[in-house]
């Protein structure tokens, strides 16, 4: 496992320490579990966006003409 050096504010680190004391566990700890939640959660948006993509290539629909409001509700103005 390797090591990671971070500076931050003194008052952050404490209400870290205070959190984790309450949770029974580390910052070191929270810090990793953060970490792995946020790269989790970044792969995953990543996978849609990329699903997502696949979906509107194969689409052959398209728009020529710029929507508005009304014509999207097919409301008109006139």
């Amino acid at each position: 496992m390797a090591n990671l050096t971070l500076s931050l504010d003194d008052a952050l680190l404490q209400r870290a320490r205070e959190a984790a004391l309450r949770e029974n566990t580390s910052v070191n700890a929270l810090v990793r579990d953060y970490l792995s939640r946020y790269v989790d959660a970044r792969s995953r948006r990543l996978q849609v966006l990329d699903a997502f993509d696949v979906v509107a290539d194969r689409s052959n629909s398209s728009s020529q003409a710029p929507w508005s409001r009304e014509s999207l509700h097919g409301n008109s103005l006139g």
